[in-house]
């Protein structure tokens, strides 16, 4: 929808709607819709790390979003920061909490042997079935 003032996206019933000003180039249209998804998804992914920190006793110095081709999320243990893919914004929240999770339990097991496992079961036990459902939807799938 095209309208002067700032553009911005709104949800509303049965429909996604973009109002941009008068003749904004694709590309800038794509940027906004962008924005707004990584907005998204990191309002969610920050409720997660809110919910998931006292659980696991660990703290996060830094979480952002930035698009990544072939991994759903990373976190330097060192710097105690985590790095989410954008395409999981288009994923169910259930498989989000999966990666946040993975990532946090990072900070206590850098890794992904015995003990990150064990850690994995202990606090989300479906969370083999999550990184099947997850790995069946390659990061570029949703591209």
């Amino acid at each position: 929808m095209e309208a002067e003032g700032p553009p911005r996206v709104a949800v509303e019933p049965g429909f996604l709607v973009l109002r941009v000003r008068p003749g904004m180039a694709r590309e800038a249209r794509a940027k906004v819709v962008a924005a707004w998804q990584r907005r998204l998804l990191l309002e969610a992914a920050s409720a997660l790390v809110a919910t998931w920190e006292p659980r696991l006793a660990v703290r996060v110095r830094g979480l952002s979003v930035r698009q990544m081709k072939t991994k759903w999320g990373s976190c330097t243990p060192r710097a105690g920061t985590i790095r989410l893919n954008t395409e999981l914004v288009r994923r169910p929240r259930d498989l989000l909490e999966y990666i946040v999770v993975h990532e946090l339990l990072h900070l206590l097991e850098p890794s992904h042997g015995p003990r990150f496992r064990r850690l994995l079961d202990q606090h989300l036990p479906a969370w083999r079935e999550l990184r099947d459902r997850l790995n069946r939807l390659a990061p570029e799938a949703g591209r």
